[in-house]
Parts: C-alpha cells; structure tokens; sequence
C-alpha cells in the first residue's frame, strides 16, 4: 500500500511540475494542460484514436481552450499523412479555416496564439503540396512564415519559433525549380538551408535539456526527414539514430522514422529489424507504408518474398499515392524471377493504375515507358541501394560496356560503377566511371549523367578543389530534360553556395 501511495504521489508531483515548467502553459485560453499535453504526446505515437479521445474529452471540459484546435489539427495531419487518402484530405482540408478562426478570437497576448495558427497553416501547406495544390501551400507557407516572424519578435524566449521557421528555410532553400517555387517567389519568400537546419539542430540537441522537452519529438521528426529528403545529408543516418534513441519504443513514428533514414541510408537489415519488431495492435494509426517500406528493403537484398509485402500493401492500402511505384517492384521481383508474363502485367498496371501525385509514382511510370531494365543492373542498382556495395560490385565484375547492346544500358553500367566505388570511397575510379556515364549519358533523358556530374563535383569538393567541384556542379545544372532534374539541379545549386570564390 505505501508503494502504490508512493507511485500516486510521484504521478501528482509530475503533472504539477509540468503545470510549473511548461512555458505559458496557461495564458489567454491556450491551456496546453495535462491533458492536452498527453494527447499531443499519443499523436506522436501515431495512437491517433486515444489522442482524439482525449481532445473529445478536452472540448467538453473546457470548450474555450484554443489549444484544442491545434490538436485537432495535428491528429488530422499524421491521419492523412500514414493513410494517403484523397478522399479525406478533400473532407478535412475545410476544417482548416474554421480552426483558425477559432483561435484568432482569442486573446493574443499568449506565444501560442500565432504560433497555433502558423502549425495550422503549415501542415496544411505540407500536406496540399502531396497533392499538387502548389499555389494555396505557398500563400499558406507565406502565412505561417510571417506568424513565425512576428512571434519570436514579441516572443523570443518561446523556443518553438524556431521549428517552424527552421523547417521553412530548409525547404524553401532547397526547392527544386517549379510550381511552387514560382509561387513562392511572387510572395518575396526565400530560404536559408544551413540557417534552418542550424535552428533544428540545435532545437534537438537543447530541447531536452529545457521546459519545452514535450516537444522534442515532432522537432525530431522534421529534422530526420529534411536530413534524409531534402539535403541528402551524409549524417543523416548517424543524427536520427542518435536523436531517436532517446524516444520511446511504444512510438510507430520512431519506428517509422527509423526504418525510413535506415533503408535510405545504405543501413538495409537494421531497416528490416526495426520493422519486423516495430509496435503494432488497434491502439495504432494503420500505416499501410510500412508494408512498401518493408518491401523495399527486402528487396534491396535480393530477397523476392517482398513480393507479399507488397501485395499487401496494395490490399490494404486505401490512398493514391505509391500504387505505381509497388506495382514497379512487383515486375522487377517477377523480372528477377525471369517470368516476362508477370513482369508485363505488373507494368500495365503501373500505367493504368494509380496517380502520379508523387516524385516515386511519376518514376514509376517513366520506368513503365522505357524498354525492361537489365537484370544484371538492376540487381547491381539494388544492392547498392540497400548498402551490400560489394556484392553490387560483384554482380557488375566481369562485365563491360561493351557488354551492353544500347546507349542507355552502357551510361547505366558506368553509372552504377561510379556509385559503388564512390561508397567504397575509391574516389579515382568512381570520377573516372562517373566520367564515362556522363559521355554516354549527356543526350539520354536518364538521370545517369546529371547525377554523375553532381557526384564528381561533390568528390571534389572532399578533395577541396573548389574549380573542378564548381564546374562539374555547373555541369549537372546544365543538363536538361532529363529525370530527376529539379532536384538534381536544386542541391548542385545549393553546394555551389557554398563554394568559396
């Protein structure tokens, strides 16, 4: 009996506490009190259902409380970013105005009062953006950018400014030419990279060790993903690691965010590991992606019973993105397998079903119009992706140009040469393949030669020769029309800034 008076006693005192330390937790009628707090922290879980329970809970309970829209928002945020569907994000995309209006009647002298409606703002550019809805994202990134602005003028001790603004800078600096930055450009809007992610770093490395720790995980989960989507960082493997650990096992998202830096950073078993135990049962938020990711990454070692992970994937997957590009993986296993039966059927699908929303979808289909890769390349593409470099160099041994009938498998071979010694860190051979790739490749609308030429200038710029690392950036600039392109182009702009003259 003392130890259950003990174990009460201790719950009390870290509730109070958090009433104590939670900066303006009770301002205006922006209460993020204990039950609030806990919801938000079931969000990150991705235990969706509690979370809104307990938001339920909330409205009744204290019907003003404008920490409510907010959670709403965010349940609905991770609820159509884990389910994809089109169909609900046109239902739920209305609920938008109606939460700020709600907050904006609000007293304004608490930090959250425009920090809610920049969150409010920005997922909903985040999410609009999944669907091509560039011009509203950009009004609504414009919008949350200036609440930000203004918030940590009037604020500048309220920490959580600088997730936003953070993120913001890192995407924006770092959009590929298109819709979007076209329409974000007529705002004046432009982004600093190494500013924002800067302000992320130091958010995760400090917030722990500060009253805003309830929120170090949502900052964890936009840094991992710009780290590993956006710039392509070399440390993104080693940073979420790092900065997840410390998250709770009972977490889908950590698991997710974990799996997802893994398997796109050559760390392919620890991806299949941390899925294969990840958490899971009725109180989670289905996340049909998973299955794809799990997919994937078996594949990426050869492994053809992916094939069911993706099956299912399709079964119970109800959103529109991602149907081509499981559809894709399915003909490559059933290529592999050497069944062209199976392997066509699977790339009619891919152009007949499904959308194109997404960057992997509109590969997919790009694959589908072009002739049945090589095995043998495709195996080598593969395994690299999945981090096995020397067995990708081993599937390649023996093999030549020469080898290879037409122009596109040719700039291929020397393609996937180039990447595997460039992981090797054998530098001259990778240059010299990388090379060869570019002289096949320059005329083809492959990706091969552009991010050759980006790859030597980032080879030269490890051997701190700024020229040869300035002109083969240049180089991978110029090339058009080819796959890949704005994102090709965006990060060999970006590393031309920050070579020195």
């Amino acid at each position: 009996m003392p130890a259950k008076r003990s174990f009460t006693l201790l719950i009390k005192t870290t509730i109070f506490c958090l009433f104590i330390i939670l900066p303006n937790t009770v301002l205006a009628n922006f209460d993020f009190n204990a039950n609030c707090l806990r919801a938000y922290q079931l969000i990150f879980e991705l235990k969706l259902n509690a979370a809104r329970q307990l938001i339920a809970t909330e409205k009744r309970t204290h019907p003003k409380n404008a920490i409510v829209p907010l959670l709403e928002n965010y349940a609905d945020y991770f609820y159509l970013i884990t389910s994809e569907n089109k169909q609900d994000f046109e239902r739920l995309k209305d609920e938008r105005s109606r939460r700020l209006d709600q907050i904006s009647e609000e007293e304004s002298n608490s930090p959250y009062y425009l920090y809610a409606q920049a969150e409010i703002n920005l997922q909903w550019a985040l999410l609009r953006s999944r669907y091509g809805e560039f011009f509203t994202a950009a009004r609504e990134i414009r919008k949350a950018n200036s609440q930000l602005q203004e918030n940590s003028k009037k604020y500048p001790g309220f920490h959580l400014n600088s997730k936003g603004i953070g993120l913001i800078n890192v995407f924006l600096g770092n959009l590929p030419d298109g819709i979007l930055k076209t329409a974000l450009s007529t705002f004046g809007i432009k982004g600093d990279v190494q500013k924002g992610l800067s302000m992320l770093d130091n958010l995760a490395q400090n917030l722990p060790r500060s009253t805003y720790e309830p929120f170090y995980e949502e900052v964890v989960f936009y840094y991992s993903f710009v780290l590993s989507d956006i710039v392509h960082s070399p440390d993104a493997y080693a940073k979420t690691m790092k900065y997840t650990a410390r998250i709770a096992d009972s977490s889908l998202l950590k698991a997710y965010l974990q799996a997802y830096v893994c398997a796109r950073n050559a760390h392919n078993d620890e991806a299949i590991s941390i899925l294969t135990n990840r958490p899971s049962g009725e109180a989670y938020q289905p996340f049909p992606y998973l299955e794809l990711l799990m997919g994937t990454a078996k594949l990426n070692r050869l492994d053809y019973s992916s094939s069911a992970n993706f099956k299912r994937f399709l079964a119970i997957n109800k959103g529109v993105n991602y149907v081509k590009d499981a559809n894709l993986h399915l003909s490559w296993v059933a290529l592999l397998n050497g069944d062209t039966g199976a392997y066509n059927a699977y790339m009619g699908k891919v152009r007949g079903v499904g959308y194109t929303y997404g960057e992997r979808d509109k590969q997919a289909m790009n694959e589908a119009s072009v002739p049945a890769p090589n095995a043998e390349l495709l195996k080598a593409r593969l395994l690299f992706d999945g981090g096995y470099y020397n067995k990708a160099l081993e599937t390649l041994s023996g093999h030549n140009a020469g080898d290879y009938k037409n122009t596109k498998d040719k700039a291929e071979f020397y393609y996937r040469a180039g990447r595997i010694y460039d992981a090797l860190e054998k530098d001259d051979l990778a240059l010299l393949n990388y090379q060869n790739a570019i002289n096949f490749g320059k005329s083809l609308k492959y990706y091969y030669a552009a991010t050759s030429a980006l790859n030597m200038g980032k080879i030269y710029m490890k051997r701190n020769n700024g020229a040869r690392a300035k002109a083969s950036f240049n180089q991978a600039v110029n090339m058009k029309d080819h796959e890949y392109e704005n994102s090709i182009e965006a990060q060999a702009k970006e590393a031309l800034k920050r070579i020195k003259d």
